[in-house]
Formats: structure tokens, C-alpha cells, sequence
């Protein structure tokens, strides 16, 4: 990408395309003491008072800086490199981690250690690139005492508070509102599908684990996806096309919201999976529509169900794990409650958590 002078009028050039990029774009990014807070990157004047006939009066540029004088009176220097990130649409700070994608072969995964300053530390910023490259982590040694958890997930953004509160207790209990509050086996699902919008990224602490069964179980809803995208395309067309109704009932609170279970981005990448077969419901479609659909959605569960995608672990006492409820599905084998206590508590964050927290730190240690 290069920025281009000719009489006067700036231009952009990828290569393939080259554009003129309008005055007023440019007057808006002046960043003199006078016209940005250094602070807060704020500008100190509305863009909106400004005459709609800003041009250019003069202009040079060298390798660092495009030097520029505006019809109102303002002069800037403004740099090149900054000028060209702002070309994309595109996080380039997220979108440059790429997913990587796993199934039951995955091994060798590296696990982080809790310790002193780990918030502001360099691992925690390699803690967040994981995040993002495999949708979760393991850290071990969390402490456990004062729903800790709690502390963790304000430490890296703020907790998404739900009707099941700040944090939850998972454990087997009398009376559940929810199956993960019993012993039973949880099949691969997604949090929440039926609020708006779905909590981003789920957060689970072992206090207790006295049981020999409660394995945790992951799979990556991205690859499983993709895979059936390639395998049949008609299931994945069908199933990233169609919306269903999610729907939760509580004491207090009716919850639902409408998706489809392979959602995509509007250039028709992989953005969001939702899947609790529990609690959703198909609209009334045309026959054989739905007969499409009933197919393709009980492909895409034998896949996620599959030993093929899935990961078994013991989560041990400290062990924390986030995981990306947009991506993962998550469950557990059932236990015996006769054989001692199996106790993990979990929350929600959300994306503008870990992705502050990943900008500020690429930023403090200038990588």
C-alpha cells in the first residue's frame, strides 16, 4: 500500500486499485497538540462544524510524512504508516491472529501458569493470541478462595452479567434451572443461545474435582463447520440460512432470540455457531425445505458429537479455563455425586474484554 502525490491531490495505491482520498478525510486526521488529545486519541474539535469545501492547497511527502497545507488555514504532518492502517475495514490487530484449526488429534497444547502482574504481562498477551488462535486456555494455579473468578474476568475486561448472576455455582444441586447444575452428561453446546447477545466467551474455574468421571469435553465448532462446508455444501447453505428460535424459561425471565446455527459475516466467513438442541425450535417452513433442514441439522450433531472433533480433559483444582462461546462447544461426561464433590464456578466476558486488553498490551510492549 502506497500513498501517492500528484498536483496536489493525494492518492492510495494497493497495487491493484488506485483512489483519491478525499480532503475532508484527511482534515479530520490532524493530529496537532491543538487538534487531538494525546491522551485519550480524542480530537478536540467536531468534525461536523467544518466547511463541507475543505481542499487542498499544498501538499508534499516524503518516506515518513505527507506534509499538508488545508484551504481553512491548518497545517498538518501527518504520518504515513499511521495514515495506511487506516485503509482496511478490518481489525488488523485481531484479524491477524489466525484461527487455528483442531480436532481430536490436538496435542502438545501449552498451558499458562498464574503469577504475580500476570494481567499486564507479556504472557498474558501470548495467553490472548492463543485465545484467538484456538478459542481457549487453560491457566493454571488460579486461586480459589473469594470467587476469585470474578477477579480474573474484571482483570482482563468486565463480567457479563446474566439472570444466573455475576458469576454461578456448577455443581449438582436439588431443584436445577439449568441441566449443567446436575450431575447428567452435557452433549456439545453453546451458552446462552437464547439471549441477545449471546455472552462471547464463557470462563470456568475448578474449585473442587473429587469425581472420576465430569471430564470436560471441547470441540471446535469452526473446524467442524468448515468441514462440513467442503463435505456438503447444500447442509452448510441451508444451516448458515435458516434462523431458529432459541428459548429459555426461569422463575423470574423468558428469554429468546432468533439465529441461525452457522451464523456468517456479511463477506460469508465463519462468525458465530449456536447449538443447544434442548431448547430450539424451527419455524414452519415449506416441506421440503424442512426436510433439508432436519438432515443437515442432524449431520452437523453427529459431527460435533463425533470422537473424531472432540477433546476429553480433567480440569484440576486451579485450573481456570476461557473458552469462546461464538466458536467452541463445550460439555462433560456425567459423574457419580456419591464419590465426593465436583465444584467449578464460571461467568461471562465479552470480546471488548479480551480485545482491549490484547490492543493495550500490543501497544505497551510495541509489538
Amino acid at each position: 500500500m502506497k500513498i501517492e502525490l500528484n498536483e496536489n491531490k493525494v492518492y492510495f495505491n494497493s497495487g491493484l486499485i488506485k483512489k483519491e482520498i478525499h480532503p475532508f478525510w484527511l482534515r479530520e486526521r490532524v493530529d496537532g497538540e491543538e487538534f487531538l488529545d494525546k491522551g485519550t486519541q480524542q480530537r478536540l474539535f467536531d468534525p461536523t462544524t467544518l466547511s463541507s469545501e475543505i481542499s487542498i492547497n499544498t501538499a508534499s511527502i516524503n518516506d515518513q510524512f505527507l506534509e499538508i497545507n488545508f484551504n481553512d488555514g491548518v497545517k498538518s504532518k501527518l504520518n504515513i504508516d499511521k495514515l495506511a492502517l487506516e485503509f482496511s475495514n478490518d481489525d488488523t490487530v485481531i484479524k491477524s491472529i489466525p484461527k487455528t484449526k483442531w480436532n481430536s488429534t490436538l496435542e502438545n497444547f501449552k498451558n499458562f501458569e498464574y503469577k504475580d502482574s500476570f494481567f499486564d504481562s507479556k504472557e498474558m498477551y501470548d495467553l490472548l493470541v492463543s485465545f484467538y488462535q484456538y478459542g481457549f486456555v487453560i491457566i493454571k494455579n488460579i486461586p480459589t478462595e473469594n470467587n476469585f473468578i470474578v477477579k480474573f474476568a474484571n482483570s482482563i475486561g468486565s463480567v457479563r452479567r446474566t439472570n444466573f448472576g455475576e458469576y454461578f455455582d456448577v455443581k449438582s444441586k436439588p431443584d436445577p434451572n439449568d441441566l449443567a447444575y446436575t450431575s447428567l452428561e452435557l452433549g456439545p453446546h453453546t451458552d446462552n443461545p437464547y439471549r441477545n447477545p449471546v455472552p462471547c466467551i464463557q470462563i470456568l474455574h475448578c474449585i473442587e474435582n473429587e469425581v472420576t468421571g465430569g471430564l470436560s469435553t471441547l470441540v471446535d465448532g469452526f473446524t467442524v463447520t468448515e468441514d462440513l462446508k467442503k463435505e456438503i455444501p447444500e447442509f452448510y447453505k441451508i444451516l448458515s440460512e435458516i434462523k431458529v428460535r432459541f428459548k429459555f424459561i426461569d422463575k423470574d425471565v423468558v428469554l429468546e432470540d432468533w439465529s441461525e446455527l452457522i451464523k456468517l459475516n456479511d463477506d460469508n466467513t465463519f462468525k458465530q455457531i449456536r447449538f443447544s438442541p434442548r431448547m430450539d425450535y424451527v419455524p414452519m417452513l415449506d416441506k421440503e425445505k424442512l426436510d433439508l433442514y432436519y438432515k443437515a441439522r442432524k449431520k452437523l450433531s453427529e459431527m460435533y458429537n463425533s470422537e473424531k472433533y472432540r477433546i476429553e480433559f480433567k480440569l484440576a483444582p486451579k485450573d481456570l479455563m476461557m473458552m469462546d462461546n461464538y466458536r467452541l462447544l463445550h460439555g462433560r461426561t456425567s459423574y457419580e455425586v456419591k464419590e465426593g464433590n465436583r465444584f467449578l464456578q464460571g461467568c461471562y466476558i465479552d470480546y471488548d474484554s479480551t480485545e482491549g486488553k490484547l490492543r493495550h498490551l500490543k501497544r505497551k510492549f510495541n509489538f
